[in-house]
């Protein structure tokens, strides 16, 4: 079992940035393929962004704002947020992948294994 904590999140100016950090415990955190996707209300959860050994992605809408990391000795992987704009509200979930390729990089929901619970990015116009 991995327990995936979110933080980070809040209400920021169009224009502004934040750093949302995703704490993961339960299981070797460095085997796992870390991606955070997003949900607006009314919306489908959508892919964000994701970070395995053969690289990182990017939807292409979030592409040269965002950036996702990983810290293997804090357990911990992060997303960058740049130029934020009033399009990027939504609850940001982390997500954790234990397929059997480390280099495979899934992209969409069900390829994912455990999941946070989410924490809430609001921008203002």
């Amino acid at each position: 079992q991995v327990q995936l904590v979110e933080s980070g999140g809040g209400l920021v100016q169009a224009g502004g940035s934040l750093r949302l950090s995703c704490a993961a415990s339960g299981r070797t955190f460095s085997n796992a393929v870390m991606g955070w996707f997003r949900q607006a209300p009314g919306k489908e959860r959508e892919f964000v962004a994701a970070l395995s050994l053969s690289g990182t992605y990017y939807a292409d809408s979030v592409k040269g704002r965002f950036t996702i990391s990983r810290d293997n000795a804090k357990n911990t992987v992060y997303l960058q947020m740049n130029s934020l704009k009033p399009e990027d509200t939504a609850n940001y979930y982390c997500a954790a992948s234990y397929h059997s390729n480390p280099y495979y990089t899934p992209r969409t929901r069900p390829e994912y294994d455990y999941w946070g619970q989410g924490t809430q990015v609001t921008v203002s116009s």
